[in-house]
């Protein structure tokens, strides 16, 4: 299957869309004093940019993968961004055990793109 624009726009939206929500979700664990309800509202303004990307990535990428094909790569790239937000803005350690864990994940969802 040759790539093209069809196949590498969504994975690219659906990356940002990742970077925007893992910064909703985690980008406040730096502001632990500020008030919770300004971390939500906050949280919920970025995740709006998020969902901006995600729905279009998803619902264009759906015409050249399966649904279950865009939901695995979704989750290997969650992994893959969080990994690096936390070891560079959360400045939290990337241990192996770690890796080992989100290899094995990467793995399994490996088994989604294998043609029968």
């Amino acid at each position: 299957m040759p790539l093209s624009l069809p196949h590498i726009l969504p994975v690219l939206m659906l990356i940002a869309s990742n970077v925007f929500m893992t910064i909703a979700w985690y980008g406040h664990l730096k502001y632990k004093s500020a008030p919770l309800f300004a971390v939500i509202f906050a949280s919920w303004t970025i995740a709006l940019v998020e969902y901006c990307l995600a729905v279009p990535a998803n619902r264009w990428g759906h015409a050249v993968y399966s649904a279950a094909q865009l939901k695995t790569m979704q989750e290997v790239i969650t992994l893959a961004v969080f990994v690096g937000f936390s070891a560079l803005y959360l400045k939290e350690p990337v241990t192996v055990r770690h890796l080992l864990g989100f290899a094995l994940i990467a793995a399994g969802a490996a088994v989604i793109f294998i043609k029968r």
